[in-house]
């Protein structure tokens, strides 16, 4: 909330000369105590940052890239704007890592399976850890002296403060009374770990292994780890971690424009396979043409059922309520080898999903089609023992052809038709080594009704 408007005063002409003269000195006095004090904490702000004193080489900088060629692209970007500031300031360069190149192993972007190779490898020489994205930008003299006011021989969890504002489903209702008490970061303005704590979460990793089983919102269940069931450590605020830049004081900001690499992809070299059933051709199909499907230059609804007035497309797949594995392969197989061979992309949605052709054309962009992309909203399951990422469905599923090409010729295949259709997916691509493609443009809404509270 913002703090009230001052008021203005009005002053009345003084009666005598006297009071004029006395209020003047008054006035004068009180100004000279103003400018004292503010002196004082200029000098008590100078003595913090001389004892917590740090140069640009005891902060490693771990930015939070993929594997995807325009990832590594944007990654790099980042760190060369990292070490030219660096260099600017004439001081002894940083260490700049890029996540996909640190371990092979599948749950590296979770980031706390990787503190004990930070604790090992960086605790000797350097003071923090500082997190980012690769679209978040960092003015490195702002950060030295955001980092400065705190003393790095203690523990410290740093970053832009988020909260809810009521209790969610995605956060498996946490804090329920009262939400709003519990922060978490926004991972897009960075965030920092300092050393010692970094050192004492991979104490507790040795000891006890991560228990949860999936992983969906990486900036809460960190910050939950953390925590500890208030036996750790909260967030602690930092103003000048931003997203949006508001004031010169900001150390980080964030750019979150859709990307445009070139001319956006052509709706024809997109085909778009929409899953339903009979059960619901009825209700949902007709939002669905009367939102985005004009958008899409090839479209087909897949059902358990032949409509003609739709029309949709009877896989021949029977209809299930829990996962839709079966169907969603038989669309794979039947993109792959009976319809549109000159066609490198296939998005594959529910029939209530949301979805912008227009927004999809212009990300595609950047994609190179010769590569095996996956790509979607990423999840986690059992990462903490060597699981596997994947795309969550409702929010939609990207596929280049050549990423149906390998899965298909490999014998990973369903376990059953009802079996979570992107789970599966994730297991696969897992297996061939070809990981998920995370983008925050696409999110699958997680609710539930009043009726089933």
């Amino acid at each position: 909330m913002l703090p009230p408007a001052r008021r203005g005063r009005r002053l009345a002409l003084p009666a005598l000369l006297s009071l004029l003269t006395c209020s003047l000195a008054f006035a004068l006095v009180s100004e000279d105590v103003k400018k004292e004090a503010r002196q004082s904490k200029n000098l008590e702000k100078s003595d913090i940052s001389k004892k917590n004193d740090i140069d640009l080489k005891e902060i490693v900088f771990v930015i939070q890239s993929q594997s995807n060629s325009f990832h590594v692209k944007k990654a790099e970007q980042l760190k060369q704007s990292i070490l030219k500031q660096s260099t600017d300031l004439t001081q002894e360069m940083p260490t700049v890592l890029l996540l996909h190149q640190l371990a092979q192993q599948e749950g590296a972007w979770t980031i706390l399976p990787l503190l004990p190779h930070f604790s090992v490898t960086y605790s000797r020489n350097s003071s923090w850890i500082f997190f980012c994205e690769e679209d978040t930008r960092i003015q490195i003299v702002q950060l030295l002296e955001t980092l400065r006011r705190y003393d790095p021989s203690k523990e410290w969890f740093l970053g832009k403060a988020l909260h809810d504002e009521e209790s969610t489903i995605i956060h498996h209702y946490a804090f329920s009374e009262n939400p709003t008490v519990f922060k978490y970061p926004d991972l897009a303005a960075g965030w920092a770990l300092s050393i010692p704590l970094v050192n004492k979460l991979t104490k507790r990793l040795k000891s006890e292994s991560l228990k949860s089983d999936f992983t969906i919102d990486l900036k809460h269940e960190i910050a939950l780890y953390i925590w500890d069931g208030g036996d750790g450590l909260p967030l602690t605020p930092v103003p000048e971690f931003c997203t949006d830049i508001v004031g010169s004081s900001c150390a980080t900001s964030f750019q979150s424009s859709l990307p445009l690499c070139g001319n956006p992809v052509k709706k024809e070299d997109i085909f778009v396979a929409v899953k339903t059933c009979k059960k619901f051709h009825g209700d949902r199909i007709p939002i669905v043409k009367q939102t985005w499907a004009g958008q899409a230059g090839h479209l087909e609804y897949y059902s358990d059922y032949a409509d003609n007035s739709i029309p949709t497309v009877d896989l021949g797949i029977p209809n299930t309520d829990r996962g839709h594995c079966g169907k969603t392969f038989a669309i794979l197989e039947r993109f792959l080898n009976h319809s549109h061979d000159k066609i490198p992309w296939l998005v594959i949605v529910d029939d209530d999903t949301l979805i912008s052709i227009s927004r999809l054309r212009h990300l595609l962009s950047c994609y190179d089609t010769r590569e095996p992309v996956f790509l979607g909203e990423r999840y986690g399951y059992g990462l903490g023992t060597g699981g596997y990422s994947y795309v969550t469905g409702g929010g939609g599923m990207v596929f280049s052809k050549e990423a149906i090409r390998r899965l298909l010729a490999s014998k990973c295949r369903c376990y059953s038709n009802d079996a979570p259709d992107d789970m599966v997916l994730g297991m696969c691509f897992s297996g061939l080594g070809i990981p998920v493609t995370h983008s925050p443009l696409f999110h699958q809404l997680i609710w539930i009704s009043k009726t089933m509270q």
